[in-house]
């Protein structure tokens, strides 16, 4: 059964996504837990309804500095796509346009992402295709100063110029009115063939060496829109899964899976300050060998010193979710929790920390379909409150993309995709943790 799950992990991730790299500095610490539940009070989930059409899916779902919700996603426009927002505070105000175009690169898994900064402003960028082959697209980034009424014309944040992937974005405040970005970036990969090297699938070149890297890239962007920092983080990463970012006390802590020579792909983290980032490290030694990109990108929260990363794993032939918990900033990690494991743990995860609770969503898909699992834990994450199900979904596969949970009030906010009859659809829900 463990070879037939290894062969089946391997396979779903070679029609996913693969690529090449090399090795990335790192440290872990300690042998992971298993989660264990104790009584608590229980959870009040409601209905939320969303102001999205039917059609509409890669959702992003963010809190602003002013305490509102942000919802964005795309939704079809003609022959166009659509980047859409709304905000939410007692009432949902009336969706409003971000950008649109017929030159888009829209990916079940490589969505918009929103910011909001101190000045008021709202960022959001969109991917945008570069040339006729599949994976060639730039990531475009706008800049709205009047809450959303008008936007500017988009820059792009790679300059480079290759007919290469550019994608999996992170986004966070950088300075009172500016942002930072991150993100994958194939420009040394332009002699690849990028109508199929996406993910990989090109063998590597000799001796088993990558023959092309996927790299880790930041830089930050002032109200101006003008470029400033620009630097490698990572000089080979896994190529197609997310990144995310979370502002700690120590300044923005991106995580990423990582790629070494030997197909090692674990999560790692990274943190700047403003000058300057740390050297990449390893959250935990998973030591998941794994010749294709899995598509599962890890998830972080923070909050002033603390933080938590969720991400999947398939190490040991075993699919499993796993939550770490850092008390300086992400400069190390005690020993991780299983939160979820076995064959039908498909990940997708997102993690939120406020001062009562860490909360996890994520999905899971057995033989009667996909379902979306919620769990609570105490902040330090040493015991498990409560987990439900929160809905059991239509859709199947990559067409339900990758859940959000943002947290206001005390209470969880979730959004997720369902598809029925082929057609995505958005829907919400609160819960309040009573």
């Amino acid at each position: 059964m463990r070879i037939l799950l290894l062969v089946t992990l391997i396979a779903a991730a070679l029609a996913a996504c693969q690529r090449d790299a090399a090795p990335a500095a790192g440290s872990d610490v300690g042998v992971a837990q298993t989660a264990t539940s104790v009584p608590a009070t229980s959870f009040a989930a409601s209905d939320w309804p969303l102001p999205t059409p039917d059609g509409a899916a890669q959702s992003d779902l963010i809190v602003a500095p002013d305490g509102r919700l942000l919802l964005s996603w795309i939704e079809p426009s003609g022959d166009d796509h659509a980047l859409k927002f709304a905000s939410f505070d007692s009432a949902w105000s009336a969706p409003a346009g971000i950008g649109s175009g017929s030159d888009w690169f829209v990916n079940w898994a490589d969505t918009p992402h929103l910011a909001a900064t101190a000045d008021g402003a709202l960022w959001a960028h969109w991917l945008q295709k570069s040339a006729a082959a599949t994976y060639a697209y730039d990531v475009a980034l706008v800049r709205s100063a009047d809450a959303g009424a008008t936007w500017s014309q988009p820059v792009l944040v790679n300059d480079d110029g290759t007919p290469t992937e550019h994608g999996f974005v992170a986004l966070w405040p950088a300075a009172r009115d500016g942002v930072g970005v991150a993100w994958l970036d194939g420009r040394q990969m332009a002699d690849e063939d990028a109508g199929t090297a996406h993910g990989g699938h090109a063998p590597a070149a000799g001796a088993g060496q990558p023959a092309a890297m996927m790299t880790l890239r930041s830089a930050r962007f002032n109200a101006r829109l003008q470029r400033g920092g620009e630097t490698v983080l990572d000089s080979s990463t896994c190529d197609c899964c997310q990144t995310d970012a979370a502002l700690t006390s120590g300044g923005p802590l991106l995580v990423y899976r990582d790629r070494t020579s030997a197909e090692i792909r674990d999560i790692y983290a990274i943190r700047g300050d403003g000058a300057k980032w740390t050297t990449p490290a390893r959250i935990h030694a998973d030591d998941w060998t794994m010749p294709a990109c899995p598509v599962n990108g890890p998830s972080v929260a923070a909050r002033g010193n603390e933080v938590i990363v969720g991400w999947y794993t398939g190490a040991g032939a075993m699919p499993t979710l796993k939550l770490a918990r850092s008390s300086d900033a992400g400069d190390s990690f005690a020993a991780p929790l299983v939160i979820d494991q076995g064959e039908v743990v498909q990940g997708r995860i997102d993690v939120a920390l406020d001062a009562d609770h860490a909360w996890a969503l994520w999905v899971r898909e057995d033989a009667a379909g996909q379902s979306l699992q919620l769990a609570r834990f105490t902040p330090d994450l040493a015991r498990e409150l409560q987990r439900i199900e929160v809905a059991k979904l239509h859709g199947r596969g990559r067409a339900t993309g990758f859940p959000q949970l943002a947290l206001r009030n005390g209470d969880a906010y979730l959004v997720w995709t369902d598809v029925q009859g082929g057609k995505p659809s958005l829907r919400g829900m609160r819960v309040v943790a009573q």
